[in-house]
């Protein structure tokens, strides 16, 4: 489970990149119950928080990089951004956005993988990540879709030191790898990583990607809101055996996330 102490090497928050800023605001406070809170003025809605029952939960911003798609960014906390980007390097992996205060708040950099997944990390100032996860509305777990695992576990392994366990999917559906911080017992797993064909990592241009997904009270219902407001499904809603029901979106720019109505007990 994803918690608030955010260890060394777990997610701590995310943001958004989207093309138009307001549709976005509208499309996650109809999907997950979201309130939009401009940076600034707001006059130009270039970008600012999203909160559930008034806490942070997620930023969103304007996508201004040239050639990127719409996507969700997922930052994990280290102790020192600066020598995490020097690990990047020396691992084969390349700075997007090299290490950079946001005033008193902290320190971010984002990266690729070797194979061009994007992540970022977040060493932490006055701010150490979103108020609210592990609960409906808020992130409850990151996953990354990639071509090559065994690759990915060396190289985040020895960037942001997880740990990892093996399971097996049903149906023969291959090995998915779960994701614990270094040092951390195994119910504090924030995420997996899966090996997929080339074709499955098409919303990112072939190259692999990072996911979000959302804890919602009713997956069902939350597909129904994505749908309702210019999104599609790429996959669902389907029971997961231990894990719940689970639905794979796009939103209406294209940028993909999970809903997911964890099992009980």
């Amino acid at each position: 489970m994803i918690t608030t102490d955010f260890a060394p090497g777990s997610p701590c928050m995310l943001d958004l990149g989207a093309p138009d800023v307001p549709a976005a605001a509208a499309f996650y406070g109809a999907v997950l119950g979201w309130d939009y809170e401009p940076m600034g003025d707001g006059e130009e809605m270039e970008g600012g928080m999203f909160r559930k029952d008034g806490k942070i939960v997620a930023g969103l911003g304007k996508l201004t990089e040239e050639g990127a798609r719409p996507a969700w960014m997922i930052y994990y906390s280290v102790a020192d951004a600066d020598a995490t980007t020097r690990a990047v390097e020396r691992a084969g992996g390349t700075v997007r956005v090299a290490p950079m205060d946001l005033e008193q708040w902290g320190r971010m950099a984002q990266y690729s993988d070797p194979l061009g997944g994007q992540f970022a990390v977040w060493q932490p100032g006055e701010t150490k990540g979103v108020d609210l996860v592990d609960q409906p509305g808020s992130l409850s777990w990151t996953e990354l879709y990639t071509s090559d695992a065994a690759a990915a576990k060396e190289f985040y392994g020895g960037v942001l030191g997880w740990q990892y366990s093996e399971m097996q999917m049903p149906g023969g559906a291959g090995t998915y790898t779960l994701i614990t911080p270094a040092g951390q017992p195994q119910e504090r797993m924030h995420g997996g990583l899966m090996e997929v064909r080339k074709e499955d990592l098409a919303p990112a241009g072939g190259r692999p990607y990072w996911h979000p997904v959302f804890h919602v009270t009713d997956c069902d219902a939350a597909v129904a809101e994505v749908t309702a407001n210019g999104g599609s499904v790429q996959m669902g809603p389907d029971d997961a055996e231990g894990v719940g029901r689970l639905a794979v979106c796009l939103d209406p720019a294209g940028a993909d996330f999970v809903v997911l109505t964890p099992a009980q007990g």
